[in-house]
């Protein structure tokens, strides 16, 4: 007899998981310094032109430098990288050098003056074309003009190989790894080779 499934009803919430934690990179020009912002609720919106979009919160110190300057780096971060990533988002920019007191480099970007993180094995540099007010939070959303890929994340035959590194995810609250690949797009159809 098959096991029968409950579940119990919650009022509409932010309840999707895992999503990235991303360190977002702003300043640079228009008389901002350097900062970093970690940011959970970023993702791809299109691929042709590549757009991705990241929400924030109007009274974050990088809200105002993100709308003015109109542009952002998007880092990606390994896992052995949680307690830097979460300092940058509980910590105000106001106040600190992120990345003096975290220790982390900032890089010049290609397409923008907004820094990107060397540390981190994916930058993407973007710049936004539209802000949406949506009530707690405003949406950016930005089209990526760059893409910096740390070299030792660049496989032999020249495609982008992130699984020498757990990357970092955060859900509910928490921060963790995503751990080990189990399958690629289109494997649960692929045939097998024999």
């Amino acid at each position: 007899m098959d096991k029968e499934v409950k579940k119990v009803v919650w009022q509409g919430s932010t309840q999707l998981a895992p999503v990235p934690a991303v360190l977002i990179g702003c300043g640079g020009s228009c008389g901002y310094k350097n900062n970093l912002i970690t940011v959970a609720w970023a993702g791809i919106i299109n691929s042709d032109k590549p757009m991705m979009s990241i929400s924030i919160r109007r009274e974050r110190y990088s809200y105002n430098i993100i709308k003015e300057t109109k542009e952002f780096s998007c880092n990606l971060p390994t896992a052995a990288m949680a307690a830097k990533v979460d300092y940058c988002g509980v910590v105000s920019g106001r106040k600190v050098d992120k990345f003096k007191e975290t220790g982390l480099t900032a890089l010049a970007g290609n397409s923008i003056k907004s820094p990107i993180v060397e540390e981190c094995p994916l930058s993407l540099e973007c710049q936004v074309f539209d802000v949406i007010p949506l009530g707690s939070h405003d949406l950016f959303l930005a089209e990526i003009t760059a893409i910096q890929v740390s070299e030792d994340f660049i496989s032999e035959n020249n495609k982008l190989d992130l699984d020498k590194e757990n990357l970092l995810a955060y859900c509910h609250g928490s921060y963790y790894n995503l751990g080990e690949k189990i399958g690629s797009f289109g494997f649960s159809v692929k045939k097998s080779h024999k």
